[in-house]
């Protein structure tokens, strides 16, 4: 019955995709009509204030958000495999504590927006490549070794941000909160996102095979001739990247990870060859329409998307969750 589901489920995510960018270019404070919209997109400039808010704000930001969503869910749903562990998601393992440690210093120290972005991407491959060496020293390695040492370092990390939050003028403690809350405010070159986003999917569905035998246990993934050594470094390490990537786009936006897999294993169960793209789609999907929710409800003050991603997604994942019983 799962299998049977999954064409349709495919289906209607390949629609629905296309159809949150369109909702997120004629939203907002300025009304644009379809035709409006329509002419733009094809770059006539007649109507040049809406070709500017369309070009400049919408479609730049529109596509940062299906990225960055898209990163998280394929994330999530690779590090659930690794950790073997439902609550896993992008987050757990203090790659975006790493990120957002760095992020603040750098608006603590008046740094620029760009300066920002690279400084929390390099927090977080510090972080990865620090709970990566800590899982390993003295021991062999284990998901559960990894899981503990991730969730030490997120709170270690936790206390660092507490720490900044005290220390800064209060002239910065808003735009800090908007950051680790999650922001898309800055996010108008989603370039780089998009082709980690395409990487990082091309380079899970290769692994999908070797992905569905790891759920069955290692010894299984060794006997079927799967090195799960290798196999757990390669996981760990692209579902790192991906979070780093978000991280650094959008700051820490939450829920999306976590949940956006588990609704599609509910409706389609755990194959990857479905699960991955799948998890890409819904999550870009989503996170867009959240997105645009965030700044369009309460116009002209904007909303943390991590507050919309919460107050949507949690009571269509608890539903789902009681049908399933």
């Amino acid at each position: 019955m799962l299998m049977s589901r999954r064409p349709l489920i495919m289906l209607i995510l390949l629609v629905a995709a296309p159809m949150t960018i369109w909702f997120a270019l004629i939203q907002g404070s300025l009304d644009i009509g379809a035709a409006q919209l329509w002419q733009s997109l094809r770059g006539n400039a007649d109507h040049a204030t809406a070709y500017q808010v369309i070009h400049e704000l919408r479609l730049p930001r529109a596509l940062s958000a299906f990225a960055v969503g898209g990163l998280l869910a394929l994330s999530g749903a690779l590090l659930q495999v690794l950790l073997r562990n439902p609550l896993a998601d992008p987050y757990v393992l203090g790659i975006s504590g790493g990120a957002a440690v760095a992020a603040l210093l750098s608006m603590l120290g008046g740094l620029g927006i760009g300066w920002i972005r690279g400084n929390a991407f390099l927090g977080a491959l510090a972080s990865m490549m620090l709970v990566f060496g800590l899982s390993r020293l003295g021991a062999a390695w284990t998901h559960n070794r990894l899981l503990l040492t991730g969730v030490v370092m997120a709170a270690g990390w936790g206390a660092l941000i507490s720490l900044i939050l005290a220390l800064a003028p209060s002239a910065q403690v808003q735009s800090m909160l908007f950051w680790l809350i999650g922001d898309m405010s800055y996010s108008t070159q989603p370039g780089m996102a998009l082709l980690a986003l395409m990487g990082g999917l091309a380079v899970s569905l290769w692994l999908a095979r070797a992905l569905n035998l790891l759920l069955r246990g290692e010894n299984t993934t060794a006997a079927l001739g799967e090195n799960p050594v290798y196999l757990r470094f390669v996981i760990y390490l692209v579902a790192s990247l991906l979070t780093a990537m978000a991280v650094t786009l959008a700051g820490s936006v939450g829920f999306v990870g976590l949940v956006i897999p588990h609704l599609l294993r509910l409706l389609g169960g755990s194959d990857h060859r479905f699960l991955l793209p799948a998890c890409v789609l819904l999550g870009g999907g989503f996170l867009t329409v959240a997105d645009t929710l965030a700044r369009s409800w309460t116009a002209p003050v904007p909303l943390p998307v991590g507050v919309i991603t919460a107050l949507l997604g949690v009571p269509v994942f608890l539903f789902l969750l009681v049908r399933s019983r």
